[in-house]
């Protein structure tokens, strides 16, 4: 017998957005249902943000902020969203993150705010907690979170599909009606069974892309599942071609990529080859390390077809001449690297790019509205137009923050509007008649094919030829996951394999239709 699960708003995803809207909607009394795939309720992108938040700069003004961020999105960003981002942002870091919430950002020995740079701002703006500030984001909220009775978390719990009336209705005549989210088909992966979650309005939170390629600073839980549903759902998708590959991340043979923070440049560090050669004044002569993400990471991308070392050199010593301590500054940093034999006080680090945060998504207005009815997306799985076509630094934590408290006053204020009847008609979850285990090598190997066609063929600089190659071979194979997705038990990594292959054919038919280079697409046809 399948498990009904009722609430007033179905959250899926626990990062800062996602946590941000459970708390401002328990504080209106209204009960929230809010699921992680994971283990921890607190593993999500926002947990391994290092830099910082956006917050009240020096010598700042919403309009010189305003500006930094359409730069940094090369004039795609949409203003009335960069607009509201600027002038609401960093008063909820003062008055919801700090005041009410308790984050302890650094401060001085005279207890005011410390702030950093990182790139394309015009000045310090960026709050942080040493290297880990999304750690002690997160952490902060789920301390306020665990104590709510009208937060009810839900654990090791996988949305495979979004219930709509269009889709899931016993009645054919639905179809006529406009389409309305119910709440979705969640699979329990300890009971190993699947559950409906009905809801009056749903919140996808489900983060970023970065798994479907090859060499990502995400966690592995970023496998574009909120992507992938309101596909299938009939959601708007827009700017999925933009994908941001963060220039710096760790390489070591041994060891999977590890984000080394943007503020380590903000502070003075510098790229350089291996002759100790400082190369970014060739590609950007006046903002040079401190550029924007993609001139960066292009930059690398040229610096390692010069020679066969597969990395450049991040040089850390102009920050400890400056007398910091790059322990204490960068304690995470410091740590990880030190474990894999590599101490960055005495050493440069060696780093290259890998995907790091998606730009694009699922459309929504400036409350986190999709066009189906009782469905918000917020975060990184949304496309609000604030990004454009690439992300300014420290920026996606202040975005999550907004339009989690923005999301959740709108649902205050309409979440009557909805009709309950409408959950009597929705169809039963059917299970697969089979009793066939996932095959692990061919979930590994599937991956394995979707990863390495996206990191050659829709990477850092793309053609028409590879992007053809690239929709061609992901059009065979989609074709054989779906197949092996319906003939085998529901588990976790089958939910994900599909939902990455999805969202990889719609990253790459994005790239292929948009001809004109933008930010962090880059063709070179």
């Amino acid at each position: 017998m399948i498990s009904i699960i009722e609430s007033d708003v179905l959250i899926i995803g626990s990062g800062i957005a996602g946590a941000c809207c459970a708390l401002e909607l328990a504080n209106k009394n209204i009960k929230v249902s809010l699921i992680n795939k994971m283990p921890s309720i607190e593993e999500s992108n926002t947990k391994y943000a290092q830099g910082g938040i956006v917050g009240e700069g020096i010598d700042d003004n919403p309009e010189l902020l305003i500006q930094d961020i359409l730069a940094a999105g090369d004039g795609l960003g949409y203003h009335k969203a960069v607009k509201m981002l600027a002038t609401q942002g960093p008063k909820l870091v003062n008055d919801f993150l700090i005041s009410q919430i308790g984050v302890d950002f650094n401060k001085d020995q005279n207890g005011n705010l410390l702030r950093t740079y990182e790139a394309a701002h015009s000045t310090r703006r960026v709050l942080f907690v040493k290297d880990h500030t999304g750690s002690e984001i997160i952490h902060k909220l789920f301390s306020k979170i665990e104590n709510n009775p009208l937060i009810n978390v839900y654990t090791n719990h996988v949305a495979i599909d979004i219930i709509t009336t269009n889709h899931h209705s016993n009645d054919p005549l639905d179809i006529y009606e406009d389409n309305k989210c119910l709440g979705a088909y969640v699979y329990d992966s300890k009971e190993e069974k699947v559950k409906i979650f009905f809801a009056k309005k749903t919140v996808l939170a489900t983060g970023g892309v970065g798994n479907i390629f090859l060499y990502t600073s995400n966690p592995g839980c970023a496998t574009g599942d909120g992507l992938a549903m309101a596909y299938r759902a009939g959601a708007k998708i827009i700017n999925a071609e933009y994908v941001q590959f963060h220039p710096t991340t760790l390489f070591h043979r041994d060891a999977n990529r590890f984000l080394i923070s943007e503020s380590l440049r903000g502070e003075g560090a510098r790229l350089k080859d291996h002759t100790g050669k400082y190369f970014m004044e060739s590609y950007e002569p006046s903002m040079r390390d401190l550029a924007p993400r993609d001139v960066i990471s292009r930059a690398i991308y040229e610096e390692l077809h010069k020679t066969d070392k597969g990395y450049v050199l991040l040089d850390t010593s102009p920050i400890s001449e400056k007398g910091i301590d790059l322990s204490k500054r960068y304690p995470t940093i410091y740590n990880h690297c030190l474990s894999l034999g590599i101490d960055i006080i005495k050493s440069p680090i060696p780093v290259v790019p890998a995907a790091h945060y998606f730009c694009g998504g699922i459309k929504v207005d400036l409350d986190g509205n999709t066009d189906i009815n009782n469905l918000y997306a917020i975060g990184e799985v949304s496309c609000t137009g604030v990004h454009g076509a690439n992300r300014l630094a420290s920026i996606s934590l202040l975005e999550g923050l907004v339009w989690g408290i923005r999301s959740g006053k709108d649902i205050i204020n309409t979440i009557t509007n909805i009709d309950t009847s409408l959950f009597n008609k929705i169809s039963p979850w059917k299970d697969v008649k089979t009793t066939r285990k996932m095959d692990p090598i061919l979930l590994f190997q599937d991956w394995l094919t979707i990863r390495t066609t996206m990191w050659n063929y829709a990477g850092i600089i793309r053609t028409k030829r590879r992007l053809t190659r690239a929709l061609a071979d992901l059009g065979y194979l989609s074709h054989r996951i779906e197949q092996f997705y319906k003939e085998s038990l529901l588990t976790k990594d089958l939910i994900e394999l599909r939902n990455g292959m999805i969202t990889s054919f719609v990253v790459v038919r994005s790239a292929l239709s948009n001809k004109n280079s933008m930010g962090c697409h880059y063709r070179i046809d």
